[in-house]
């Protein structure tokens, strides 16, 4: 596994204080939602404190906390100016380099 960098690390501390905030203001302990999201209290503890943990555990302990919805529609490119200008991008099957040659060109 690649070394995380640090502006990485910096986030994902934010987002696990973020998630431990959540789970405070919804009343929830961390063993409640660890629980009920199929996970470990040290996997919970990882995600609260910015460790590295699955995208399947984080997914589900923000379905339990009510966050999973909107963070899935927050990644919607349609969501972003940016994204709904270039949303036909999103049809090509393959992002290539600009002016680099494919590789039945470099074959011929």
């Amino acid at each position: 596994m690649a070394a995380t960098s640090p502006a990485v690390s910096r986030e994902l501390a934010r987002l696990g204080a973020h998630v431990r905030s959540w789970r405070k203001i919804a009343g929830l302990t961390a063993e409640m939602v660890a629980d009920r999201a199929g996970v470990s209290r040290d996997t919970l503890r990882a995600i609260e404190t910015g460790r590295s943990a699955s995208t399947e555990n984080l997914l589900a302990v923000l379905r339990i906390l009510g966050l999973l919805a909107p963070v899935i529609e927050a990644t919607d490119p349609i969501n972003s100016e940016f994204g709904v200008q270039n949303l036909a991008r999103a049809s090509v099957e393959r992002v290539r380099v600009p002016g680099r040659r494919s590789r039945t060109e470099e074959d011929s």
